[in-house]
This record gives structure tokens, sequence and C-alpha cells, in this order.
């Protein structure tokens, strides 16, 4: 490219012409400075204080479009973006109010910084990614409650969301490698990996101010404003691929897992105490689908299989209940991998148990029984001799009974709560076992008619 100019022009020696080459060369100088100027258009005529003052009347999406005008006019936002009269305008900070004053009725200021991450995208368009982060940091710095420990009350500000907008907006359309060179540039000025490291080496609960806001930053400037899932994973394979298993599991408890909604804290002992909700386990679930992917390059689906099984006993072995309820959000191929490879690992007795728990959690959340016959179906086939197969089968009977003896056990003690839950588990569990076995006896009989 650089030939082709040099060859396009006839150079003209500089001892022969020395004195036109001089006023060839002001013209040029004066001719350029015109051009800059003649970018400008109207506008040309105004000083810099009475053009940032015509930009104060500007929808900030007006700006941004002005931006890609010229060369000239980027770099005039680019310095109005930076000038403390720009930063009154374009970076708001009332972030604990869900509209901003003084704008139209549902113009919030998530909105505003989606607008602010276009208009600086624009504005850095040609610059390499590093200066375009090391800018928008300088200019962003100020703002409190884009840290991830700047805000007093982080559960009650919209900062990390507005934080998370821009940063989406920004970023849309940049391939891998500059998206990754964003997230270590982030773990840079946030500290981020130091923070990970001390939640996960901690006992659960004992730094809970720190949980909560790791859980929110990771959420709401990583995680929730993408469109595509592929984006979606890929920030969440930056957070937990540096880690062990075993810590990686207690990361995605600390994002996705239950929460308080009183103050927003990690509940730890959810899973351990007593039966819960699908809604305490549809982000943990919606997170393992992710990591599940098939766009999920990084991860195997041995990878995924072994992180469930890890997490069902963050920070103690979860009940049974809650194990299964898990699976079954998380759909049928990774609960049926999962159960596969307890099969094909011999562990037919915790197989058995967890179909059992399978039943019950149909029963109560109203899903069909014959989607836990036709699964166990499916695993039996996994089974490669009809004696493991065989046995499989009476060890699934042998739970259904010692589990209900359990809960009758229970029910005779006399240990009541309540809501008199022993009493109604009971009950879940026989008419679990009566309706697994009605789906058997239907299936049996319609092969065999």
């Amino acid at each position: 490219m650089t030939s082709q100019v040099r060859t396009s022009y006839t150079l003209i020696p500089n001892q022969k012409y020395r004195r036109s080459y001089r006023h060839s060369n002001k013209f040029n100088i004066l001719e350029t400075f015109s051009s800059s100027l003649s970018t400008l258009g109207s506008f040309k005529a105004l000083p810099l204080e009475i053009f940032q003052m015509v930009l104060e009347y500007l929808p900030v999406k007006d700006i941004s479009m002005l931006s890609m005008v010229s060369k000239t006019f980027s770099s005039h936002l680019f310095n109005y973006i930076s000038s403390p009269i720009g930063n009154r305008r374009l970076l708001l900070q009332d972030f604990h109010h869900p509209e901003l004053p003084g704008n139209r009725k549902g113009f919030s200021i998530v909105e505003h910084y989606r607008s602010i991450g276009l208009l600086l995208k624009r504005c850095t368009l040609l610059l390499p990614t590093k200066d375009r982060l090391r800018y928008i940091h300088r200019v962003l710095s100020e703002i409190s409650c884009f840290k991830l420990n700047g805000c007093s009350d982080p559960l009650h500000c919209s900062g990390l969301e507005c934080y998370g907008v821009f940063l989406q907006t920004l970023t849309a359309g940049w391939d891998e490698l500059e998206c990754h060179r964003v997230y270590i540039f982030l773990c840079e000025v946030s500290n981020l990996p130091r923070r990970l490291q001390t939640v996960v080496s901690s006992k659960p609960g004992s730094a809970r101010k720190l949980e909560l806001r790791i859980r929110i930053f990771c959420r709401s400037v990583l995680l929730n404003h993408w469109i595509h899932r592929s984006d979606s994973l890929f920030w969440l394979t930056r957070i937990l691929k540096p880690w062990p298993m075993v810590n990686q599991a207690r990361l995605l408890y600390i994002i996705f897992g239950p929460a308080s909604p009183l103050d927003g804290h990690v509940v730890w002992q959810k899973m351990t105490e007593g039966p819960t909700d699908e809604t305490s386990l549809k982000g943990l679930a919606e997170a393992i689908k992710l990591l599940y992917d098939p766009q999920a390059k990084e991860w195997t689906a041995d990878d995924v299989i072994s992180l469930v099984d890890e997490l069902a006993v963050v920070p103690q072995e979860w009940l049974l209940e809650n194990s299964a309820r898990l699976l079954i959000l998380c759909g049928n191929t990774i609960c049926f991998t999962f159960m596969a490879s307890k099969a094909v690992n011999g562990r037919a007795i915790e197989l058995a148990r967890l179909v059992v728990f399978l039943a019950l959690v149909c029963e109560k959340d109203l899903y069909c029984m014959d989607w836990a016959v036709k699964m166990m179906q499916k695993v039996c086939k996994v089974f490669s001799t009809p004696s493991e197969r065989n046995n499989f089968l009476q060890s699934v009977e042998n739970a259904f009974a010692h589990i209900i003896m359990d809960s009758l056990q229970s029910v005779i003690s006399g240990e009541h709560d309540e809501e008199d839950s022993s009493f109604l588990n009971l009950f879940h569990l026989v008419n679990a076992q009566a309706n697994f076995h009605k789906e058997i006896l239907y299936l049996t009989m319609s092969n065999s008619i």
C-alpha cells in the first residue's frame, strides 16, 4: 500500500527547486489545516467553548452519530467527553433512583449508559484495544459505583448494571482475543482474582459482604446483558477456568446460588437444611446448561458432570431431593449423562436413591411421572450385563422401601414442625411410588399387548 502511494506522485529534487518546495510545503500545511476545519462544516466558525455549549443541547445518540462524521469531529468530542462540562453532562451518577430527573418519562439511567457505550465505542474506533481501554477507564474512574467495592449499598444500586450495559455495548462485535484483553484489564483495575481467591479459600459465609459484591459484579457487569449465549459462555468461562474444580463449584454457588431476599447474602445452608424450590436452583441450572452447550469448546461433558457432582457438596452434602430437582431443571441430556456416569462407575445404589428422589420431585412439582420412568429405562441400557441391570432395578425398589420407612419413622417419633412437613413428605413419597409403578405397568402392558 505504501509503495503505491509513493509512485503515484512525481518527486521534486530538493536542491534544484528549494524555494518552490518551501512555498509548496507551506501551502500543503495551510491546505491540511483548511481541510481539517472544513470537516467541521458550519461549526468551524464557532469557538470551542460555543461548540461544547451546542453539544449540551444534543441527545447522546446524536452526539454519537456526530463522532462518525470525521476524525476532526471525533477529536473535538474526545476532548469534550474528558472536559469537566462533558463529565457533568454525560457521566450521570444518580444510580439509586430508577428515573433520571429532568428527562422524559421512561428514560432510565441504564439506557443512558448504553448510549454512552456507543458514543465511546465510536470515538475510540481508531485506537488500539489497550489504548481504548485506558482512555475509557480514565473517563469512568471517578464513578465510584462502577467499582466492585465502590458503592455503600450495592444491592439497591444500578451502577454496576449501567457499567455492564456500557461494557456490552462497547465490546459488541469484538473478537475473542480483544474481549480476553478486556477481561484481563477488568481484573487489573478491580483486583478481581485476589478477591475471588479470598472467598474460595475462606469458610463459606465468613466474608458475606465480599461474596455479595462479587455476585453482583459478576452478574451485573460480566454476565447478565449479553444477547447471545456464546457471549455469556465466554465471560463465565473466563471467571471459572483459572480455578480448580472445587473452587469452580464454590464460585458457581456464590454467583448463581440462593440468596436472601432481605439482604442479598448467599444462603449457604439452603440445600442442606431442607427441600428447596425451583427459584433457588434456576440460576445454577442455567449456568450448568450454558457450560454444557455444544459451543463450549473449553468444557467437556466430563468437566461439567464433575462440576455438578462437586456442586452437590457445597458447602456440605445436599439433600438428595435438591440434587434431583437441579438435575431436572438442567434438562434431559445433562440429567441422563450424570446418571449414566454413576452407572458406568459402579455407583448403582447412589443411582437408585437418585431415581427415587427424581420420582418424588415429579410428584411434588407436578411433572409427568412417565418422564422419570423413561429416564430410568434409558439408564438401564447403560449397564453392560442383565445381572447389573437387575441388581440396579432391585436397588430402586429397596431404595423406595428404605426412604419411605425412614419418613414413616420420622412421623411416628413425633418429629413434627409447625407445617407438619414430615407427614406431608411421607404422603408425597407414597404417592410418588404409586404413580411411578403405575407408569411402569402402563409401559409394560402396552409393550406386551
